[in-house]
């Protein structure tokens, strides 16, 4: 069921929300609150991929997108019924009202249960000082949604705070899974590493900086054509380890002394990665001693604003 409101209010959606989850006899048994802040021509996308993320954790989802009227308003949809996992609201700012949206999400948000919020677009690059992210004990970004994803990603590292995540981190848990499924057998000491990645490839950069931080040895971020993370090598003291990945489908992997094998190593989209981070409401230790690295390399201070 669909309900559309025009010039409404925090308090006249929540009047809704309760009118219609009483005419359908639906309850709620919601697990938390996501709000989401999107551009206006991303709405659609950005609630296919809430809607299959609720499937798995049924939450009250709350997009906020800027409208286009002159007139000081906020309009509402609300989406609640048997195709819709827990309650899905997009609210329109027009106006003035778009630079208050905290003010007006605020009275909206779950009582006594976590709330997230979500940018899919470029995102603040301080989140847990952003009007919406203070609302929230999760903050997501996604540092591919920038014009410039290094530099994001770098700036977000250094001003790191806890319940602060990136989507950029959730694209290389299949990277992360494989690599250190490879180490857990008896290969000999990790001497060194290499990641090639094109030149602006944001989860090349901190998967080198994971890899470092895990292994505590030298690994460089290679820069080539790509597409994505193309190679990973770790020299041992007995050979190379490597996979490789030239389609962003199907990988090889090789190691001393073990047969050449295939491997699916997948590129994932959006609405997989934020269902995966939204299984997990506490910070990442790995995650954070990922983003010190990042942020400890000198050699990276030309990708922070202001350089």
């Amino acid at each position: 069921m669909i309900t559309t409101i025009k010039g409404t209010t925090s308090a006249g959606v929540q009047t809704a929300i309760s009118e219609i989850r009483h005419n359908l006899g639906a309850g709620s048994g919601m697990v938390f609150t996501l709000l989401v802040v999107a551009d206006a021509a991303d709405v659609d996308e950005v609630r296919d991929a809430c809607l299959e993320a609720g499937r798995e954790h049924p939450s009250r989802i709350i997009i906020a997108t800027d409208g286009s009227s002159r007139s000081d308003r906020m309009d509402a949809e609300i989406q609640i019924g048997q195709d819709v996992p827990g309650e899905v609201i997009t609210l329109k700012f027009h106006g003035e009202v778009a630079q208050h949206k905290a003010s007006a999400l605020l009275p909206l948000l779950l009582p006594d249960s976590p709330v997230i919020a979500w940018w899919p677009g470029a995102g603040p690059a301080h989140p847990s000082t952003d009007d919406i992210g203070v609302l929230a004990s999760r903050r997501i970004t996604d540092a591919m949604g920038s014009e410039d994803p290094v530099a994001a990603l770098v700036e977000r590292a250094c001003c790191l705070a806890p319940g602060d995540t990136d989507l950029t981190w959730t694209r290389l848990t299949p990277w992360r899974a494989l690599l250190a499924s490879a180490l857990d057998r008896p290969r000999g000491t990790v001497l060194s590493g290499s990641v090639h990645a094109d030149a602006h490839n944001a989860p090349g950069l901190l998967l080198a900086a994971w890899l470092r931080s895990r292994l505590g040895v030298d690994v460089t971020f290679d820069a080539n054509a790509g597409p994505g993370i193309s190679q990973v090598t770790l020299t041992t003291d007995e050979g190379e380890v490597r996979v490789t990945r030239t389609d962003g489908k199907m990988a090889t992997f090789s190691a001393p002394d073990s047969p050449t094998l295939a491997v699916a190593l997948r590129r994932r989209e959006v609405p997989a990665l934020i269902t995966e981070e939204l299984r997990v409401l506490e910070s990442d230790h790995v995650f954070t001693a990922t983003m010190a690295e990042l942020a400890s390399d000198d050699s990276l201070t030309q990708f922070t604003s202001g350089s």
